[in-house]
């Protein structure tokens, strides 16, 4: 036992000096300034370049939204049937794959709206039809010294743009306030194929803004049903903000510019309402895209949680040490030693013995003599009688000796003699005339119990 307790200790301290290290060493990364030229659009993210109290909105005004982790491969499964509207805010810390976008379009040709926000949307994101390209421009690029947060900076000299038309997407909006860099997107008919193509007899061809990339043709059947030209819903002298247009079954939505709906820019006009115009244009699920955000899903959410602490590198080093107790124990590093023989045999085992047994049987009347013999032996000593002397003789013997008065101790003998005669008692009243007798033996100074006590003492 006392070996056990030893490597318990042992490890307790190890582990104690493993968290104190880490603390000590782990130095905290200073959380960086928000940028609108590094931006962070999480639906997670507060700050200002942030999208965490649009997400909250629709939340907690009973829109149906969710944070999507996953791949967007995944939307082409069961998950995916559950999702109406995709979003993706801003500029991803992580691209799309090839694969991710060719499954992207395959889910909006199938029905679903596929809402990007961005002031330079990635035209391969963007499926074209063939007869219709949609690009953006940029009038504007953030300075380095540009505070997200000033909302007099963002908007400076920024006329409010009010829709061209009224559609579902521009319903009860005025006008909408984007930030000095929102970009402007343009509508153009697309280049004709090349007679070389093969595709164009079979499908359509969705084209990039690298010549070199293609996508999977769509079935002809989904091609023919996109043959309306895109829509621009809000717009000012140099182009426009807000455009959406037919894809297969589905429809595609670009808003050209995030700051509509990040945290500072989303209280601004209209703002807020065009957000949700755009979000809700199909009835169902809201999915942002933490996918591309950083945020993905992982096998381990209580590493993701734990990430940027020193509690991942205290939990590697206690894992090692307890690896290390595992793999040395029952391993001899020395030569073998035999076993110490220690002699078990003691006068206190009879008596826990015979303790057990008289508690099984419920004889208190022994334990009861055992005890009351031995103290009327000593007391009789200490009274200089005899044992077979009279208990009131002996009572008064004692109290003319000492602060015991006679009537308590010749009463408190009188019981034990006749529980030893037969006279039924409980545990509780045993436990009672013992405490009793212990308790003249300490008033009197005797030590019946030292020879017992050194004993137990040696056999240790």
């Amino acid at each position: 036992m006392r070996q056990r307790l030893t490597i318990i200790l042992t490890f307790v301290v190890i582990v104690g000096v493993l968290v104190i290290i880490n603390t000590v060493k782990y130095v905290k990364q200073e959380k960086l300034p928000d940028s609108e030229l590094i931006p962070n659009r999480s639906t997670y993210h507060s700050g200002p370049t942030g999208a965490r109290a649009f997400h909250d909105f629709l939340s907690e005004s009973g829109y149906q939204v969710m944070r999507w982790r996953e791949a967007p491969e995944k939307l082409l499964g069961k998950t995916g049937e559950k999702v109406a509207t995709f979003v993706v805010i801003g500029t991803t810390r992580l691209p799309f794959s090839q694969e991710q976008i060719i499954a992207l379009h395959k889910w909006i040709a199938k029905g679903g709206c596929f809402l990007l926000i961005d002031r330079d949307p990635p035209l391969r994101l963007l499926p074209k039809t063939g007869e219709w390209s949609v690009y953006s421009r940029l009038l504007d690029f953030p300075p380095l010294d540009i505070d997200p947060a000033d909302a007099s900076a963002m908007a400076k000299d920024v006329t409010p743009f009010t829709p061209v038309q009224p559609t579902w997407l521009t319903r009860d909006v005025q006008s909408v306030l984007p930030s000095r860099f929102a970009g402007r997107l343009s509508v153009v008919p697309a280049p004709l194929p090349s007679p070389s193509s093969s595709k164009a007899a079979t499908g359509i061809t969705v084209a990039s803004r690298d010549d070199d990339e293609e996508e999977e043709a769509l079935p002809l059947a989904e091609a023919t049903k996109v043959s309306r030209a895109p829509v621009i819903h809000v717009a000012d002298g140099n182009g426009a903000l807000l455009v959406d247009y037919a894809y297969g079954s589905g429809r595609v939505i670009v808003l050209s510019d995030p700051y509509v709906v990040t945290n500072r820019g989303l209280s601004a006009n209209d703002n807020l309402q065009l957000a949700i115009n755009v979000v809700t244009a199909h009835e169902g699920l809201i999915a942002f895209d933490e996918y591309h955000q950083g945020r993905g899903a992982t096998g381990n959410p209580f590493a993701v949680y734990f990430s940027g602490t020193p509690v991942l590198a205290i939990g590697a080093q206690v894992l090692i040490v307890v690896l290390l107790i595992l793999w040395t124990n029952a391993r001899r590093f020395a030569r073998p030693l035999p076993l110490a023989q220690v002699d078990r045999r003691s006068s206190l085992e009879f008596v826990a013995s015979m303790a057990e047994l008289q508690e099984r049987a419920r004889a208190f009347d022994l334990a009861i003599e055992n005890v009351y013999t031995r103290t009327r032996r000593v007391l009789a000593r200490y009274a200089g009688l005899s044992y077979n002397s009279s208990r009131s003789e002996i009572a008064e013997r004692i109290a003319a000796r000492s602060k015991v008065e006679a009537r308590q101790l010749e009463t408190l003998m009188r019981q034990c003699e006749e529980v030893i005669n037969g006279q039924p008692i409980n545990w509780r009243q045993a436990v009672d005339l013992v405490k009793r007798l212990r308790e003249v033996e300490k008033k009197l100074g005797l030590r019946m119990r030292a020879r017992d006590a050194r004993q137990a003492a040696e056999n240790i």
